[in-house]
């Protein structure tokens, strides 16, 4: 995990990376914003919980939190919650009445939830946050945020991209890896979008276009600042791909034993009924 560090004004980001097999490392990071009422996006993930703990208490006393926004329920965005929450005791969990649902079978204390929906707006004292749906997702809960007082966009799962190594910003990603990436991400993440049909698919990116974010903060990618045109165009590339379908068993213990000689491990992504993969071969 990095250091935190700010990424856009009144904007803290805790930025970490989860090793993904044949792909390399997905970004899974978080956010604080500093408004009147601090909010902070999303919890990162359990196996960094020592370094994020410390990094948020240096970086703004917990009780101060008032708001939690969960971008939704997996468990690389909850996996502090708890923590946070015995922490920052006058904080409320923003989500939606599907997210509460999550919150319940999870045992999570649902009288600390407050539903937001698409369309609608959150008051934090200094500035309005715009509850919105994402381009894509992997859970029906997500929403994203659009800070009007930064125009920045935490975009949820959206725009996110496998990166060859830990960078501290997604303009320091060469050549094709930041296309690749994106695209790949899409089909892993969202493979629905897939041939989607064009007025559906131009109509979710056209919500962010509408916006003009100057920054760009994805629950996993490096921040993009100054890049929207550059991921829009790149994230729409991915409707023409075909969807990610991971190792079989038989794959998976060939890799296992390549791993453990040392050795590079093959990729042999298949798509259903499609042949072979559409993945770029500089992602994996």
């Amino acid at each position: 995990m990095l250091e935190p560090r700010t990424v856009a004004q009144d904007t803290e980001a805790f930025l970490s990376f989860l090793p993904l097999p044949t792909l390399g490392l997905l970004p899974a990071n978080s956010f604080l914003i500093r408004s009147a009422e601090p909010v902070l996006v999303d919890t990162n993930m359990a196996p960094v919980a020592d370094e994020y703990v410390k990094g948020l208490s240096e970086t703004i006393d917990p009780a101060d939190i008032r708001w939690i926004w969960l971008t939704h329920l997996d468990p690389d965005h909850i996996g502090n919650l708890r923590a946070v929450l015995d922490m920052a005791p006058d904080a409320r969990i923003v989500t939606t009445f599907l997210g509460m649902g999550k919150m319940g079978l999870l045992q999570l204390p649902v009288d600390r939830a407050f539903l937001l929906n698409p369309g609608q707006s959150l008051d934090v004292g200094d500035r309005t946050l715009l509850c919105i749906k994402p381009p894509s997702f992997d859970a029906p809960e997500t929403t994203a945020i659009f800070d009007t007082k930064t125009q920045t966009l935490f975009s949820a799962d959206s725009f996110g991209a496998p990166v060859s190594k830990a960078y501290e910003s997604a303009a320091d990603m060469q050549g094709s890896e930041l296309l690749d990436g994106i695209t790949t991400w899409a089909m892993v993440d969202a493979p629905w979008i897939s041939g989607l049909e064009p007025q559906w698919f131009d109509a979710s990116i056209d919500v962010v276009r509408r916006l003009k974010p100057e920054t760009v903060l994805s629950s996993h990618l490096p921040p993009a600042q100054g890049m929207t045109a550059r991921l829009l165009n790149d994230f729409s590339a991915a409707r023409e791909m075909q969807p990610f379908e991971g190792p079989d068993q038989a794959e998976l213990e060939r890799m296992m034993a390549a791993m453990a000689v040392g050795e590079a491990a093959p990729s042999e992504h298949r798509v259903a009924e499609e042949g072979e993969s559409g993945i770029p071969d500089s992602a994996t």
